[in-house]
């Protein structure tokens, strides 16, 4: 048995301090458990409490009776303390648990008990590492030095675990040459011998320290890309040398062969590595569903059976057809990917349940929790009925919205997980593909900060995300209790107007239809132009125009069609002015909780506040240009001159709250590079490659829309 001595000191009793000191006893030497062990350890050190002998004993258990994985009791009784698990990785969990009380000041006498059981088994980050990235901008590349270094991924794989997510997926588009030196093919890596061994060092450890904090790994390379080395000296895949994704598949058997033998042997030689991702699609065009399928079993499924070890499986659903374009998935092709599905399941080298992923609402989860389409477009019901056995469904989350500005509201998420808990359902994927949270690019004053990586700044959407899909009864005052133990009592409001002017995004997204990762960006309300291929402000020409994501909502042009021909409004539906009144009231008072909080002497409180002031002012900025674009439409429809004038004072109100937005932010925000914008016009060029982002930059677009106004002619 294994003892931790610490010395704490409890205040009781109004001021009256109370001297006592807690024993942390571990039966269990696993470096898991020894990981869950020191997380109690910290935070009790943390509160400077001290004595050398145990008033309070804590006893850290496996109980293997407890019912599912990643479970906990936490039970008091008198002057001990005993934490239950499942598992180590349920201990784990119950040890978060109780520091989190700790860190609240909350004294162990006053400990309560309870249990955790997760309401997902499946809870995932997506992460795209940033060297031979699916994208190729200066927004993904700049992150290269800091994911080489182990200290942050300690940093992020810290915080997973904190926030309970249990799955690190690393995507990429061909990983193995910076992992091994394939024994057959050697020339496929271009690393000298001591290069390679720092790529090794540094996945290994990232392997080894999501183990210890019970946190499983997947790699998910793309498909038919070999390494540029390979291709030359084989003349093989040549398109993979220009980084096209919808290239025609080239099914050579050397590739195959080189594939196959690329997953059994990083298998054999990262043992920490619990399986791999198919994600059927790039790299494959001119080919049907089933050579898909078919090459995917002869390469990557083929080189997990002969790694000889058990491994798990992600099989992402496809979402094209024979062409490569991004056609809608059929009926066809999903009764042969299910079929392929429950065929790897018949397999005894992968565990069950294999994760089906599909992508909520394309590139934009973060619009409606309602499923309007996944990747493609429709989804019928092939996945769901009959109600599958070997596998369940995954969701991919996907923001390509917000980057730079903090978010967090957390009946978003709760109603994500309402709408999708269905017995088929195993989990969520949270990730980008366009943005990489771990350089922080953003910051421009240099005053102390208690961040050091992107993803740290963004602490309330990780924590959401993670804390609710392990369990979304989790109450909002574990949330607010977080802001107030980092910045005191004065923070208790900033939780409810986070999720107030929060909404902002979501709204933009959930009447602006989109389709993939730059056809909206709602942190800079752009969006992109099918006429021009660029990523632009949304003109309120576009807002009339473009239709609704949700359903539930009406279009600005649906709108007026309906009010200048008389059709009654269904009840039910959001017209743009309710939208608007909504935005308004939401916004105004996220705005006044915020107003009187000093935050002179704290640069990171400072953040939190403008963040939720920003996207506050962005709401008002949307509120009136609805308004604006209704009294524009019916102008256009009608001839009223009275209409004009209206759209001309709204839009003008829209560029002042746009003015507010570049007066918080262009202090305190740099310019940005922007993975939206490396595909301007259509291509890849050292122009666009280094195109920057700010509200401040794109401000001459946004007061267009006045003239649009001004210059409207009636035309019967």
């Amino acid at each position: 048995m294994k003892r931790y001595f610490l010395l704490i000191c409890l205040v009781v009793c109004g001021t009256h301090l109370f001297c006592q000191s807690a024993s942390v006893s571990v039966r269990d030497t696993s470096a898991q458990v020894h990981y869950a062990a020191g997380v109690l350890a910290k935070a009790l050190v943390e509160k400077k409490w001290l004595s050398p002998h145990g008033t309070f004993q804590i006893h850290l258990v496996i109980d293997t009776r407890l019912l599912g994985s990643e479970s906990f009791q936490i039970f008091r009784a008198g002057k001990e303390l005993t934490i239950s698990g499942s598992d180590a990785t349920g201990l784990l969990y119950g040890c978060f648990s109780l520091a989190e009380d700790i860190q609240n000041g909350i004294p162990l006498g006053g400990i309560h008990a309870r249990s955790g059981h997760p309401h997902y088994a499946f809870r995932a980050i997506k992460f795209d590492l940033p060297w031979d990235t699916y994208r190729h901008s200066d927004a993904l590349d700049l992150h290269q030095e800091t994911c080489s270094n182990l200290h942050f991924w300690e940093s992020f794989l810290d915080m997973m675990a904190q926030n309970r997510f249990n799955v690190l997926s690393l995507w990429n588009l061909h990983p193995y040459p910076y992992m091994i030196r394939p024994e057959h093919f050697p020339e496929a890596c271009p690393f000298s011998d001591s290069e390679l061994q720092r790529w090794q060092v540094l996945f290994h450890g990232i392997l080894r320290m999501a183990k210890e904090r019970g946190i499983e790994t997947y790699l998910v390379p793309f498909n038919i890309f070999v390494s540029p080395e390979f291709a030359r000296a084989h003349n093989v895949a040549m398109d993979n040398l220009v980084h096209h994704f919808f290239v025609n598949g080239d099914t050579s058997e050397i590739i195959k062969r080189y594939t196959r033998e690329c997953v059994t042997q990083v298998l054999r030689e990262y043992p920490e590595l619990t399986g791999f991702g198919l994600t059927l699609g790039e790299g494959m065009a001119g080919m049907t569903p089933q050579q898909r399928e078919d090459w995917m079993r002869e390469t990557i499924v083929e080189g997990m059976r002969l790694s000889g070890r058990k491994t798990k499986l992600i099989h992402r659903i496809p979402f094209s057809s024979t062409t490569g374009s991004l056609d809608i998935t059929s009926i066809e092709t999903e009764k042969l990917t299910r079929s392929q599905i429950d065929c790897e399941g018949a397999l005894d080298f992968i565990q069950k349940p294999i994760w089906a992923d599909l992508k909520y609402n394309w590139s934009h989860a973060h619009s409606t929790p309602r499923l309007i389409k996944v990747h493609g477009g429709k989804l019928f019901d092939t996945y769901f009925k009959p109600e599958p056995e070997v596998y369940r469904i995954t969701w991919t989350a996907r923001n390509e919205d917000f980057f730079c500005l903090r978010w967090g509201v957390p009946e978003f998420i709760r109603s994500h997980i309402t709408l999708n808990s269905q017995q088929y359902v195993g989990g969520y994927f949270i990730g980008s593909e366009t943005y990489i949270p771990a350089k922080d690019y953003f910051t421009a004053i240099k005053d102390p900060v208690d961040w050091k990586y992107a993803f740290e700044r963004q602490w309330l959407f990780y924590k959401l995300w993670g804390r609710l899909l392990y369990d979304p009864s989790t109450p909002d005052d574990i949330f607010k209790n977080e802001f107030i133990r980092r910045y005191g009592a004065k923070a208790a409001p900033l939780l409810r107007a986070s999720a107030l002017a929060g909404k902002t995004p979501l709204r933009l997204a959930s009447v602006f239809d989109f389709t993939w990762d730059f056809s909206l960006y709602s942190e800079g309300f752009m969006a992109l132009d099918a006429k021009t291929k660029s990523v632009d402000y949304i003109s309120v020409d576009r807002l009339i125009n473009q239709p609704v994501t949700d359903t539930t909502y009406l279009s600005v042009k649906d709108f007026v069609d309906g009010l200048t021909k008389g059709v009654s409004i269904d009840p039910k539906k959001i017209t743009p002015i309710q939208l608007a009144n909504n935005l308004e009231t939401d916004c105004r008072e996220a705005l006044n909780l915020v107003a009187n909080i000093p935050v002179n002497d704290n640069t990171s409180l400072m953040y939190e506040i403008a963040d939720i002031k920003v996207w506050a002012n962005l709401g008002l900025h949307f509120a009136e240009k609805l308004r604006g674009a209704v009294s524009l439409q019916r102008y256009r429809t009608l001839g009223n001159e009275r209409d004009k004038l209206n759209a001309v004072s709204s839009l003008e109100r829209s560029v002042h709250y746009w003015d507010e937005v570049v007066n918080i932010t262009r202090p305190i925000y740099r310019d940005m590079p922007l993975t939206h914008y490396s595909e301007q016009n259509g291509e890849r060029s050292e122009k666009n490659k280094h195109l920057l982002f700010h509200w401040a930059l794109i401000r001459p677009d946004v007061a267009k829309d006045v003239d649009i106004a001004k210059n409207a002619t009636f035309k019967k």
